[in-house]
């Protein structure tokens, strides 16, 4: 299958067959994808918490859009990124790329120090919208991994980031909710998009050439 071909299969399903749950060795190609996604200066400023436990996923739907959805679904992917940036968190993650690259530690020091410098300008709101948005490139690979895999998913913003981040105790790890995406496997019986023809803007429209 061709990308274009996994992307025109999937939609955002809206009701999830309880009974079916995605294989680890899936779920972790889907992971491996968010995992793989480029990010501002390499940082990886986000985490991926898996959420497959029954139980914290009806803790979770009190502050779901869809709570049918969250319940049903196979897993719970809770995109959450850095709350803020920080001189020793780049380091941190610098020092992990010359140990693997077998290089000297301080060896991108002239590139580190110049966006301490730049962060070190910014509010921790200014740096948290930067670090949310590096989310989404992991959230639409992992989507597009699903779907070669002919799993469902459906992204969310339509929850409570304050339940999840309670619930999941991410300020402890200095992290804040961005989106979701559930997975699984699509109800078609109750899914009414899935008999749907895929609508999108037509590319004369979508695409502006100057």
């Amino acid at each position: 299958m061709s990308l274009l071909e996994d992307l025109n299969w999937r939609h955002a399903v809206k009701a999830y067959d309880p009974s079916k749950k995605v294989s680890q060795e899936d779920l972790n190609k889907i992971l491996e994808a968010a995992r793989l996604a480029p990010t501002s200066s390499g940082l990886q400023p986000f985490r991926v918490i898996v959420v497959e436990n029954q139980e914290l996923k009806e803790e979770m739907v009190k502050g779901a859009l869809n709570p049918e959805v969250m319940r049903d679904c196979s897993h719970v992917l809770v995109f959450a990124a850095w709350d803020s940036y920080s001189a020793e968190k780049i380091d941190k993650v610098y020092d992990y790329h010359t140990d693997v690259r077998d290089l000297p530690r301080g060896r991108f020091s002239s590139y580190t120090d110049k966006i301490k410098e730049i962060y070190g300008a910014q509010t921790p709101e200014e740096h948290f919208a930067h670090t949310a948005r590096q989310t989404y490139i992991a959230l639409a690979l992992a989507m597009a991994e699903a779907a070669e895999l002919r799993i469902d998913s459906t992204p969310a913003e339509g929850f409570s980031n304050e339940v999840v981040d309670q619930i999941l105790n991410l300020n402890e790890l200095g992290l804040k909710s961005v989106s979701l995406l559930y997975l699984g496997y699509r109800d078609e019986k109750n899914d009414w998009l899935s008999s749907m023809k895929k609508v999108r803007v037509p590319m004369e429209e979508f695409i502006i050439k100057k």
